[in-house]
């Protein structure tokens, strides 16, 4: 197994259970425990976690796995809700597109849409997403404007006033948000205020704004809100959603995709 394995199973374990020790780690991922103890100290190192006596916790309350150590959690369902995202949108719009594991899967299916693939741009896409953007930006189809900002690593998103300069001069047809958490009572979430405060500025500058998100995203809240699910239009999410939790959004006017 390769570092860069290691460190994502790790990872995704200590979100899972808070706490993992040294030598539990060492057998769950078939490795000696010295290699354990090494991995755990450089993860230290970047602040990822906490060392403690014999194993290691989790960053703080809030932690959040970053970007580049997320595993493909629920890929399938990501990939056939960016597809039903996808087919939303037409040629000739402005499109917003945030940060995040499932817009990140929004522009790839944007990128191999057939009727999208002619050389002169046919979508103009505005984002904050470095990773989104440095994909997008080799496609001829595609014509990329990238917020201002300050780089934020965890999720590679440009954050901070500068980026309100760009969003403020442009008016968008759609804004396609991705986040952490989705209510009907607390709305749309991310876990960094920075964040959200671009992504709800996207959503200020759209007709029409547009939820790309799992079933396990549904009913929690994060820390810092982006908007009401009122000001949401259309949720896309996966056919294992709660069914009750999917009426209670309809009840709310957003128009609900469950592929």
């Amino acid at each position: 197994m390769s570092r860069d394995a290691r460190w994502k199973s790790l990872l995704e374990l200590l979100v899972e259970r808070g706490r993992l020790d040294v030598e539990d780690a060492a057998a769950e991922l078939g490795v000696s425990a010295a290699t354990i103890r090494r991995d755990f100290d450089q993860l230290a190192e970047q602040q990822m976690l906490v060392r403690t006596r014999g194993g290691a916790v989790v960053h703080g309350v809030s932690y959040e796995l970053p970007l580049r150590y997320k595993t493909a959690r629920n890929a399938s369902e990501k990939q056939r809700i960016a597809k039903a995202v996808a087919e939303l949108l037409t040629p000739g719009e402005a499109v917003g597109l945030t940060g995040g594991t499932t817009t990140t899967e929004v522009a790839r299916a944007l990128a191999v849409r057939p009727e999208l693939s002619s050389g002169s741009p046919t979508l103009t896409i505005v984002t904050n997403a470095l990773n989104i953007a440095n994909e997008l930006a080799v496609r001829p189809q595609f014509k990329i404007v990238l917020t201002g900002g300050v780089a934020r690593a965890q999720s590679y998103e440009l954050i901070g006033p500068l980026a309100d300069g760009v969003l403020s001069q442009i008016t968008l047809d759609t804004a396609v948000l991705g986040v952490v958490g989705l209510d009907v009572v607390h709305g749309a979430s991310a876990h960094d205020e920075a964040e959200a405060a671009i992504n709800r500025l996207l959503c200020e500058r759209a007709e029409r704004v547009v939820v790309a998100a799992d079933a396990s995203k549904l009913g929690h809240r994060a820390f810092a809100r982006i908007c009401d699910a009122e000001q949401v239009d259309v949720l896309v999410t996966d056919a294992s959603a709660d069914r009750a939790e999917l009426e209670r959004f309809e009840e709310a006017g957003v128009q609900v995709v469950a592929v």
